[in-house]
């Protein structure tokens, strides 16, 4: 079998919260080099990490990765903006 490439949002989240990769690795219980390979998505986590990750931040594992590129966090809570004057 294939191996599908994910895409992850951990760089947004991390940056979003002003961790370190080092820090969210200590959380995590991995090298801080991880965190770098996951955040290029050089690396699929396995299914344990992810779920750590969604421990950490408090997010289901489908608001973090997915097999199809990710739309922008503002993308998907606002949804496309109306253009003034319509």
């Amino acid at each position: 079998m294939k191996k599908r490439k994910l895409y992850n949002r951990i760089l947004v989240l991390r940056s979003e919260r002003g961790m370190s990769r080092k820090e969210l690795a200590d959380l995590a219980g991995v090298n801080f080099q991880t965190i770098g390979y996951l955040e290029r998505e050089e690396y699929n986590p396995s299914l344990d990490l992810a779920l750590k990750f969604g421990e950490i931040f408090d997010l289901p594992v489908e608001a973090m990765f997915s097999a199809e590129p990710m739309k922008p966090l503002s993308q998907e809570v606002y949804g496309p903006r109306a253009k003034e004057g319509t």
